[in-house]
């Protein structure tokens, strides 16, 4: 996910330069009958007051890089990479970014025709097509489509934006069930949680022990492992993993390095560990998964 860090942080020294107040930028990629995705650019920090906004369609925003507090009827939550934000048409929600400036997504916006056929198709009825949380985090189940938007975004492969969209949405619909996510922490726990994922997500090839990561947190082992996993729904392993991981497969996609080399770029000791780690993420092996997306 490199490019895609790089081209939020290209954004950001451009608004400091110029002075401006940060403001989300959508560019859209794709539009058809009943759905549209954009590539949504924001460029707001500590400085930038939130507002509220509302939705007016049902929303699936894939997070790609940075990260932001969300908060909804649904509850709030700290997203990061590899996340989802969700939204029901009519809720209001806010994004703020107190810890961090900047963040990047690919957004889904469905109409609610559109998206209630679908949750009713993946055997929902139709009066419960609406989302019960107001997020996912980067969870296994998501790993492929996650990675699937990213390559989209860069331009480095010709992607079928309504097919993806609506894995996205049947995905999300399966995932979100019935359970709430109304988890109240304190803001410090917060900020320190997001430094140790924009750390993570800045060099996730680094040597990222628990130790080293509760120690940069300034929290003991033990209540930085609960409250990382409570804020970001993972443990710290499993979301350095899914990082390193998911820059594989961006590089695997748009370059033409051997397996070898993005393995150990990515952090891996070795190629058979990296793998097996990969074929557990996207249910295939490095090789077969270039060539199918290619």
């Amino acid at each position: 996910m490199a490019k895609i860090a790089a081209d939020l942080d290209r954004a950001l020294t451009q608004r400091r330069e110029h002075g401006s107040p940060g403001q989300t930028m959508p560019c859209v990629l794709a539009r058809g009958d009943g759905w549209t995705v954009a590539d949504v650019m924001c460029t707001c920090g500590p400085q930038d007051r939130p507002f509220e906004e509302r939705h007016d369609r049902y929303v699936i925003a894939v997070v790609l890089a940075g990260s932001f507090q969300h908060r909804s009827p649904l509850g709030r939550g700290l997203l990061t990479p590899g996340g989802l934000m969700l939204g029901n048409p009519g809720h209001c929600f806010e994004c703020g970014h107190e810890h961090g400036e900047g963040d990047r997504c690919v957004s889904f916006w469905y109409e609610p025709h559109y998206f209630e056929q679908l949750a009713v198709d993946a055997g929902v009825h139709r009066r419960a097509a609406g989302f019960r949380a107001s997020h996912l985090p980067a969870l296994r189940q998501l790993s492929s489509l996650v990675a699937h938007t990213a390559v989209g975004a860069t331009g480095s492969l010709d992607v079928s934006w309504e097919e993806l969209g609506v894995r996205l949405a049947t995905s999300a619909i399966r995932l979100t069930g019935h359970g709430g996510d109304r988890v109240v922490l304190p803001s410090k726990a917060e900020a320190r949680v997001t430094r140790a994922v924009r750390s993570i997500d800045r060099h996730p090839e680094a040597s990222l022990t628990l130790d080293a990561l509760a120690r940069e947190a300034g929290l003991s082992r033990y209540h930085f492992l609960r409250t990382f996993e409570q804020l970001t729904g993972v443990t710290p392993h499993q979301y350095v993993r899914r990082a390193r991981l998911r820059e594989a497969a961006m590089q695997l996609v748009a370059g033409s390095a051997a397996v070898l080399d993005i393995a150990l770029d990515s952090g891996f000791g070795d190629v058979s560990n990296f793998n097996r780690a990969f074929k557990t993420e996207f249910g295939m092996n490095p090789r077969a998964y270039r060539a199918h997306m290619r």
